[in-house]
């Protein structure tokens, strides 16, 4: 199946990599920024390039300059090593909010037809939160 083939997933409609699909990724000279703005919350950024370790299959994939929209929710977890250094494990999960070919002006969650980007987000903090009290009532 190819990666703009339309694709089926519990019932909802999609395109792109088929679930299951992985990729893996070297992140090298990543800058993350952050500010603490109340006694136990941080505001960050993140910016890198980041590279496939195994190079992509001739003719995969999406075209140069189209852009993903991702809402990110994760644990980090930090073990001081010495005085400059900090061991980072981050894990969770990363939803996608919208995308923008190269031709197009906006991302899709602009269009008609399309939820926009907060009723997506809404709809990922619902869906997080049911589940989180799913796994609480077991």
């Amino acid at each position: 199946m190819s990666f703009d083939d339309l694709k089926s997933f519990n019932g909802m409609k999609y395109s792109g990599m088929s679930i299951g699909g992985a990729h893996h990724w070297n992140y090298q000279d990543g800058v993350w920024d952050e500010t603490k703005v109340t006694p136990d919350r941080w505001k960050f950024k993140f910016n890198s390039h980041k590279r496939r370790v195994v190079p992509a299959p001739i003719g995969s994939g999406v075209p140069l300059n189209t852009a993903y929209h991702w809402y990110i929710i994760a644990d980090q977890r930090v073990v001081k090593i010495d005085k400059d250094t900090y061991e980072t494990v981050m894990e969770g999960t990363k939803f996608k909010i919208g995308h923008r070919r190269p031709y197009w002006k906006n991302f899709s969650y602009v269009y008609p037809g399309q939820m926009t980007y907060r009723q997506r987000l809404i709809q990922i903090f619902r869906d997080m939160l049911k589940q989180l009290e799913e796994e609480e009532a077991i």
